[in-house]
């Protein structure tokens, strides 16, 4: 069996590691401890892994907070920054992270159209730069398992009224296969494994 040839990496339709950008917004503790739309340890747990996949795959990865200079907040949690490691940090006092002009020429510096979007909470800070990052052209993927709401029908009606304006909503399991896409890609293929493993989607059998 062979492979047809690879697409143009950067104009695919499809995700891949030369046309898309992750977004990370506001994985704070207070953020963290307020979220009632699923369990908060798998929350850490799978932004975790959506962290992973950006590593793995080189996608530039752009990181915000909401009032950590203020004193209101504490910073990103560790176990995301362990992951991320020394990149920047857009710090806000905007709800909204695409009305702060530091986080939005960072977004546009990245050159890339297809934006996997994750923030705390649905309903606010990931749908309000959705929304407004979909308006100036841009495809935009909010990753729905690495993301979460103050109730579950926030978050619900949250993913609705993104999708409704255009947003394709995806998981951390279909963006690491998109954008692998092949097994004879064997410089990320066992990254791949690797994530699977420990995120349960392949079970360790020894």
């Amino acid at each position: 069996m062979s492979s047809y040839p690879i697409r143009d990496a950067v104009k695919d339709h499809l995700l891949t590691p030369q046309n898309a950008a992750l977004i990370v917004i506001d994985y704070q503790p207070t953020q963290i401890n307020s979220i009632n739309s699923m369990d908060r340890k798998q929350l850490i747990a799978n932004i975790t892994a959506t962290a992973l996949i950006a590593k793995a795959y080189n996608l530039p990865v752009i990181l915000s907070t909401v009032n950590v200079r203020t004193g209101a907040n504490k910073d990103t949690i560790p176990q995301l920054k362990q992951v991320l490691g020394d990149i920047p940090s857009y710090d806000r006092t905007s709800i909204n992270a695409w009305e702060d002009k530091e986080f939005q020429e960072a977004v546009k510096a990245t050159g890339r159209k297809k934006l996997l979007m994750t923030a705390l909470w649905t309903e606010a800070c990931l749908a309000f730069p959705a929304l407004d990052a979909l308006k100036e052209g841009y495809e935009v993927y909010p990753v729905v398992d690495a993301v979460g709401g103050t109730s579950l029908l926030a978050h619900e009606m949250a993913l609705r009224r993104m999708e409704q304006a255009g947003a394709m909503l995806t998981s951390n399991t279909q963006v690491l296969c998109e954008l692998q896409r092949d097994w004879k890609r064997i410089e990320t293929a066992p990254s791949l494994v690797d994530i699977f493993k420990q995120t349960g989607v392949f079970l360790i059998l020894e």
